[in-house]
């Protein structure tokens, strides 16, 4: 973790800089508060100015709106058509960046000392760990770890659980329902699969669906440790720690299994976040490390589950020919396959920029077998 180093009130000052996405710690800073507007933060953010926020903490909150609201509009008199994907990225990556440019100090407490500003200091405990020292962070991550950390106390409803699963920041949250159903419907092979995997297990929710249906043993592996924690303790809640053991580890852990569950980021394109990492999958390597080590790490006579939406098919990132080349590829069958359509709002909203893709999208779970 880096220092960043500025001067206030004629007074050397510092602390630690922090951030998800991984920008570089700003060299010029300025000192900002209530008095400025929307159009000169915007042009000191292009400038490569980073503001730090000294005033009320709503208006801070405002002011991130309003600057947010002029970049949509700026892109829409730009390009009032329908961006491609690649566009659609470019662009919210730019947002994303001259949002960052307005940032926050936490105090070496985790507290924010800004007027009306509530009690951060467990949401950034949760998110970032104990604290080492007074910290600045963008005031646009620090609104998602806010958002996060409700989240993650109230839980998401999983009705094929019947229960709540609480994600954490940083892990993928499961409030889309339909690949969750598919794996909760799908027939289980006969005999009942005494153990399964559950490859990329994020929060846990597709282990936790696997054992309720009465498998006897489900392994849940996450590279991410944040995942790793998260899913161990959603297994705590549920009372399933004993059936389901989660584990950090690259996609496959040693061994092999009845039933192997693999459900990877769905679009093949580079995150631009550590935050992202849920949703892309750069060059697809997930999806087919997980195709070519199927064989491998399957017991005799059993399955693998591959569930995918095929959004990116039709963001023109992937052809189904592809997809079916790489399965055939890997040496694999396809038993069945069920599908399901998308009941998330994004789906059905005119106004997103991916409408057209995303009001066809299909969310699948492939049945695979070696041949």
């Amino acid at each position: 973790m880096s220092t960043i180093r500025w001067t206030e009130d004629d007074q050397p000052r510092a602390a630690l800089w922090h951030s998800e996405s991984d920008a570089p710690a700003p060299s010029r800073i300025a000192v900002v508060g209530d008095d400025i507007t929307a159009d000169a933060a915007l042009k000191l953010a292009r400038g490569g100015t980073t503001m730090l926020w000294r005033g009320d903490y709503h208006n801070g909150r405002q002011l991130l709106s309003a600057m947010t609201r002029r970049l949509d509009r700026q892109r829409t008199a730009r390009r009032p058509d329908s961006p491609s994907f690649l566009e659609h990225r470019r662009t919210r990556a730019e947002r994303a960046r001259l949002q960052g440019r307005l940032v926050v100090e936490l105090e070496a407490d985790h507290s924010l000392a800004l007027r009306r500003a509530p009690d951060v200091r467990a949401a950034c405990r949760a998110a970032y760990g104990p604290p080492q020292g007074p910290m600045c962070v963008a005031l646009s991550e620090l609104a998602g770890v806010l958002g996060a950390h409700q989240w993650q106390i109230k839980g998401v409803p999983i009705a094929a659980l019947g229960s709540r699963i609480h994600p954490r920041y940083g892990v993928f949250s499961p409030v889309r329902g339909e690949y969750i159903d598919l794996v909760a419907a799908a027939p289980l092979p006969r005999p009942l699969p005494a153990t399964a995997f559950d490859l990329g297990t994020g929060t846990g929710v597709l282990a936790a669906i696997l054992s309720r249906r009465g498998i006897p043993e489900v392994l849940g592996t996450d590279i991410n440790d944040r995942a790793v924690d998260c899913a161990r303790e959603n297994m705590r809640r549920l009372g399933l720690q004993a059936g389901v053991r989660i584990l950090e580890a690259d996609l496959y852990p040693e061994g092999r299994a009845d039933l192997i569950v693999c459900n990877p980021p769905w679009l093949p394109a580079a995150a631009t976040s550590r935050l992202e990492l849920g949703i892309y999958d750069p060059g697809s390597d997930m999806l087919h490390r997980f195709l070519d080590g199927l064989p491998a790490h399957l017991a005799p006579g059993g399955e693998g589950w591959l569930v995918i939406s095929d959004l990116a098919e039709h963001l023109g990132l992937r052809t189904r020919e592809e997809l079916l080349e790489r399965i055939d590829a890997a040496g694999l069958q396809i038993l069945d396959r069920h599908d399901t359509a998308p009941r998330h709002p994004r789906a059905a909203d005119a106004e997103d920029a991916l409408h057209a893709a995303r009001s066809r999208e299909v969310t699948s779970l492939w049945r695979l077998a070696p041949r």
